[in-house]
């Protein structure tokens, strides 16, 4: 095992911190959403999404450690970087959240 070119090992950190604070968008989205948003016409709908959005925060911050954590080794031992499937999947989850909330309000409607 070599130690990487610091840029790298600096690069990789960069995006660790920028996926945390996507998470941190994410929780403090889901706190949001509970504390501000009027409640919407279904009942706990406005609670499912403030949970499902803290949900996904923690899944990233789970996802940054461990893809930093991959990075860094592969980076030492001279690898390939692994493949990520944290963007693909985060887009999903909030399309499929942003869909679920557009159905909740054309049916029941805001207030």
């Amino acid at each position: 095992m070599s130690a990487p070119d610091a840029r790298f090992t600096l690069a990789n950190e960069r995006t660790f911190l920028a996926w945390l604070r996507t998470s941190l968008a994410l929780v403090a989205g889901g706190i949001a959403v509970v504390a501000l948003v009027p409640e919407f016409g279904v009942a706990g709908a406005r609670h499912v999404v403030g949970v499902v959005l803290a949900a996904l925060g923690v899944a990233v911050a789970g996802g940054a450690v461990l893809r930093w954590h991959r990075v860094q080794a592969a980076m030492e031992r001279g690898d390939d970087l692994p493949p990520t499937r944290m963007p693909l999947l985060l887009g999903c989850a909030l399309a499929a959240l942003g869909l679920a909330v557009a159905v909740v309000l054309a049916v029941g409607g805001a207030g």
